[in-house]
């Protein structure tokens, strides 16, 4: 299947999704030394975000999330994309600083209520489209 995405910041990847299924903001949500997700209670807890497609079907807001994506960028601890679920400038933020220093830096696109589960194999285009390739999740 095909769904056209908003982009916020463009970028081209493909890679595996991982959902978070409850709001999260990257301050005190996500560890920049090891990029769990540290939020006590939240459903993704200790899960690991480098390398993966990070779907946010809803944000609790922190200006401070841009410098902790930022910092994980830093470390290439990033995750390759995000999928927004609600439009939202901080992230962005992180990303847009991280190409001015030069660094490689996530996709980010806006796809309100984003259908993607944790396992599902996303390619996202420079124009926002994202096709599924596939799921690694064997139980659907």
């Amino acid at each position: 299947m095909r769904w056209q995405a908003e982009v916020l910041c463009a970028g081209v990847t493909r890679g595996e999704v991982l959902r978070m299924d409850a709001p999260l903001s990257f301050w005190g949500g996500v560890d920049p030394a090891s990029s769990k997700v540290v939020l006590a209670g939240h459903p993704q807890r200790g899960a690991p975000i480098t390398g993966k497609i990070i779907v946010l079907p809803h944000l609790i807001g922190s200006s401070s999330s841009s410098a902790v994506l930022l910092e994980l960028i830093y470390r290439k601890l990033n995750p390759l994309a995000l999928i927004l679920g609600q439009r939202d400038a901080i992230l962005p933020i992180g990303v847009v600083v991280a190409r001015q220093m030069g660094w490689r830096a996530p996709a980010v696109v806006l796809l309100p209520d984003p259908p993607f589960v944790s396992g599902d194999m996303l390619s996202i285009a420079e124009d926002g489209s994202i096709l599924t390739t596939g799921s690694r999740n064997t139980s659907r």
